[in-house]
């Protein structure tokens, strides 16, 4: 019998006894070497500034055999936009090539309004679509109104707003208090959103036709807009953008977001063109996989990529890096770089000597399944340093963290991290190789959302 308010463990569990605890104190031998270590690690809240492997110190330069024209780094502040930074990122050397001038930058702000505004007409589409689930039971529901709109995104996220709103420069729609620090924004509007959604569910409960959800809906969509112009500011429906030439020449372009969208864009960019492509080893390689619900436009393309092996992923960017093309790349930036040398290596810092214990997980697939490491940062992907037979060595990020962060902006990563971090690129899909073009032939395996990857 299990008594009331007791835990049923199964066998062989057990509590952790007077007997266990003395064993675990003992184990801790308190010599002058853990006595050191007591002394350093406690007083110091940043352990790698410890654990730095100074053997590995001047090791990794940054100077590249092959690397992307580039010019200019920018800054996404306090904001989780790095995917939409990037993504802009890859285009920018193209459109300083079409006017002839020497730095430009995108109106991130512009594209931020529409990706909020539209995710949150999904969400509350999501929300008529689900009426009849159980808010509690239902995982999908769960997940809507756990995080209705947030900063995050993907590369199919920028497609989905530039091919529908366009883009601007940023001087025509600059950055305010609320683009540069988002989290306030995002927690008035997601309580808004929560409040308009239960709404719908009572009104649908009650015996609302999809009709009338929908008519209220677009009632919660005014008071959407009227938060995002509050905090953001009102994005033009057309523009006029003064800039210099590299010749001193001042010019002056009259257009609106969509019609400038599609004079900078290159030729065939977007997904008949491009693949996003994984290095997930939890799942077969050479399958096409869809997150089901993961775009921020309700007509939108969903997040897809090709699970592809490691050399297939590093053959394919170099011959993109060769032909001077920077491609949208995501990884686990929290894992082994030092900042101020703007330097990733798994072997930078030396934590088991720190600790005087082995307690990392070591293998890329554990590291995913138990949520240890997972992608979390895009950059764009510029440049590849390869030894005397062609084989990489090194590659090197631009990032959107200003040009104080890392090396000048940018960051360096020997091939050994980009092996264990680097997970996911946008690639053209003329540097595939023919098993890879043959797999995206192939309909995608859909998966959840909330799936662990994610």
């Amino acid at each position: 019998m299990v008594m009331a308010g007791a835990v049923s463990c199964g066998l062989g569990a057990q509590e952790i006894g007077e007997g266990q605890l003395s064993m675990i104190r003992e184990s801790f031998a308190r010599s002058q070497e853990d006595v050191g270590r007591m002394n350093a690690i406690s007083a110091n809240y940043d352990l790698r500034k410890l654990a730095v492997d100074r053997s590995r110190q001047g090791k990794t330069d940054h100077f590249f055999k092959y690397r992307v024209n580039v010019s200019g780094i920018t800054d996404q502040h306090q904001s989780g936009r790095c995917w939409m930074f990037t993504s802009m990122n890859v285009l920018r050397p193209s459109v300083m090539e079409k006017f002839g001038i020497g730095e430009f930058d995108f109106s991130h702000n512009y594209c931020y309004f529409w990706d909020l505004f539209e995710k949150s007409n999904l969400f509350l589409e999501n929300v008529i679509r689900t009426a009849d689930e159980d808010i509690i039971m239902d995982r999908d529901v769960a997940w809507y109104f756990q995080n209705p709109v947030n900063d995050g995104g993907v590369w199919n996220s920028f497609l989905n707003v530039a091919d529908k709103y366009g883009v601007v420069p940023d001087t025509v729609m600059p950055e305010t208090a609320h683009s540069d620090n988002t989290s306030m924004l995002t927690s008035f509007l997601n309580e808004y959103l929560r409040k308009e959604g239960y709404a719908l569910r009572e009104m649908i409960s009650g015996g609302a036709s999809v009709k009338k959800a929908r008519e209220y809906k677009i009632e919660a969509m005014k008071g959407v807009y009227r938060m995002l112009a509050l905090c953001l500011g009102e994005p033009p429906a057309e523009f006029t953008w003064r800039y210099r030439t590299r010749d001193g020449e001042i010019k002056s372009l009259t257009s609106t977001p969509l019609e400038f969208y599609k004079s900078i864009v290159p030729e065939g960019y977007g997904c008949d063109e491009y693949i996003m492509v994984m290095h997930d080893p939890t799942r077969p390689y050479y399958k096409v996989y869809e997150i089901e619900n993961y775009r921020n436009t309700y007509e939108g393309v969903n997040w897809r990529y090709l699970n592809l092996p490691l050399d297939e992923i590093k053959a394919s960017a170099i011959a993109s890096i060769k032909a001077d093309e920077a491609l949208y790349a995501s990884c686990d930036i929290s894992r082994y770089y030092k900042s101020d040398e703007g330097v990733a290596d798994p072997e930078i810092y030396d934590f088991e000597a720190l600790m005087g214990m082995d307690f990392e997980i070591h293998d890329k697939k554990a590291r995913i399944l138990t949520r240890q490491s997972g992608s979390a940062h895009a950059m764009t992907l510029i440049a590849v340093d390869t030894d005397d037979e062609d084989r990489p060595v090194k590659w090197q990020f631009e990032n959107s963290w200003g040009p104080s962060a890392g090396h000048e902006g940018y960051y360096t990563f020997t091939d050994s991290w980009f092996d264990e971090y680097m997970f996911r690129m946008v690639i053209g899909k003329k540097y595939l190789s023919g098993k890879a073009l043959e797999a995206l032939g192939s309909g995608p395996v859909m998966l959840p959302a909330w799936d662990y990857m994610f």
